[in-house]
Formats: C-alpha cells, structure tokens, sequence
C-alpha cells in the first residue's frame, strides 16, 4: 500500500529535512536531489519501508512542480 503525500506540516517538515543515507547523494536532503535520479527510482523501483515512501513523495512533488512547497522549510 503506497503512503499518499504528506498532508500536514510535522510530515512536509519531516520530508524536508530527510537525507539520502546511501549512494552518489549520500547525505544530500531528499528534496535537493536531482530530478533525473528520483525518476530513476520511480522506473526501477523504490526501496522498501520510510526511505522508499519518501522518495515516492519527492517524486510527486517534482514532477508536479511543488518544491515551493519546500521554500518557507529551507
């Protein structure tokens, strides 16, 4: 079951704040990682548990042009 997008400020906050704990962007936040990668996972496949949940949600706000939504959390 996929986890929908965060709906209140603890979660957006929460998202904001998560880090990338392997690879490349190892230690880079979630919502500054590059669009092509993120998409890269939603292709092949997203890991399990919270990480993967988040990436989803990084994903959707990408491709829908919500990073704003990041701006005033920054």
């Amino acid at each position: 079951m996929e986890t929908p997008l965060p709906c209140d400020h603890q979660a957006l906050r929460e998202l904001a704040t998560a880090r990338m704990p392997f690879g490349k962007y190892a230690g880079r936040r979630l919502i500054d990682l590059p669009e092509p990668y993120v998409v890269w996972f939603a292709r092949e496949g997203f890991p399990p548990g919270k990480l993967g949940d988040q990436l989803r949600a990084i994903y959707e706000i990408k491709v829908n042009g919500l990073e704003f939504l990041f701006a005033p959390l920054r």
